[in-house]
């Protein structure tokens, strides 16, 4: 079978032509064409995503990029290929998210396939099986070799949650953001900095240079919900933190920026990493831990490592398509 899927819940088209094969317990997965149109640049002035700009720029780029991704694909003149279109629902935001849904059902009348609606959140957990496999081109490929049940960290936008994977059709939500997202504390911390949009690349990146040059910590700040009993997290008390930190400090320079930074993206991510730092809280005999983040390379994906490291936890980060 093969999937033409549609994305546009943010600041992001994207469209890519998948083949699939097998049952659940023996899937098989192929990439065989993906195109992706970035928004940032234009966002920038706005400092964040903009809907309605956001909703004109998704009906600017949809027909390039499908066209983009069906010749990647090889199917540009064979669209009978085609068996179904997916295209996501939800959650995102909802002028860009009706952009796709009526383009993937104009699609579908249009070529006589059946469109499927799909859930962004799931997407980001099936990311995390593509590899490259060299000897297949380097196109994207995967198989279902995990073994349930396991964890799935969502870090995205919006969203942070931490879920139960029983199987590929069983799924729970055991923990989420009582506050702010990840990528909300992110995008507000750098505000209060003077950095630029989007602020998690640019705290990761200022941190990361504190790390190189072994800067220290000069002030740490609370971790929300570190030790409460449940799994739920919560950024707004160490968003609030830095901003009366910020408020004391009466010169700043690139070296304080950094440590700031530092202290502030390792901070949200020990946030993040405390609930799944300990799989028998599921009495789970064994689990499989995802980190499916929408991020630049950094502490996000680092972070997890240092937690099953230890333990007999096999760990799966999303890699950038």
């Amino acid at each position: 079978m093969i999937i033409l899927g549609i994305e546009t819940s943010c600041d992001e088209t994207a469209v890519s032509v998948i083949e699939a094969k097998g049952d659940l317990k023996s899937l098989q997965f192929k990439i065989l064409g993906s195109a992706v149109n970035s928004q940032i640049e234009i966002h920038k002035p706005y400092g964040g995503v903009f809907p309605a700009l956001a909703k004109r720029e998704h009906l600017r780029n949809l027909p390039l990029v499908l066209e983009e991704a069906l010749k990647k694909a090889d199917i540009k003149d064979d669209l009978d290929k085609i068996d179904i279109i997916a295209v996501t629902v939800g959650p995102g935001l909802e002028p860009a998210l009706w952009t796709g849904i009526n383009f993937a059902e104009k699609l579908g009348k249009s070529w006589g396939k059946a469109v499927i609606p799909t859930n962004h959140m799931e997407g980001h957990i099936a990311s995390v099986l593509f590899k490259t496999d060299e000897s297949e081109s380097k196109k994207e490929q995967t198989k279902s070799r995990i073994e349930f049940p396991a964890i799935a960290l969502l870090i995205s936008g919006g969203h942070t949650e931490l879920v139960l994977l029983k199987s590929w059709v069983s799924k729970e939500t055991i923990g989420e953001t009582q506050d702010d997202a990840v990528g909300e504390a992110f995008d507000k911390v750098a505000r209060m900095m003077n950095l630029p949009y989007p602020g998690g690349p640019e705290i990761s990146k200022l941190a990361e240079k504190a790390r190189l040059e072994d800067i220290s910590l000069e002030k740490k700040f609370p971790r929300p919900m570190l030790h409460s009993k449940d799994l739920n997290f919560s950024f707004s008390g160490l968003k609030t933190a830095v901003l009366y930190y910020l408020k004391n400090i009466n010169e700043v320079n690139i070296r304080s920026a950094q440590q700031r930074g530092q202290v502030s993206e390792s901070d949200i991510f020990q946030n993040n990493i405390k609930n799944s730092n300990n799989p028998q809280k599921h009495s789970l005999d064994r689990t499989e831990y995802f980190s499916a983040e929408k991020s630049p390379p950094s502490h996000a994906s680092r972070a997890p490592k240092e937690v099953v490291i230890s333990e007999d936890i096999k760990l799966s980060v999303a890699r950038e398509f």
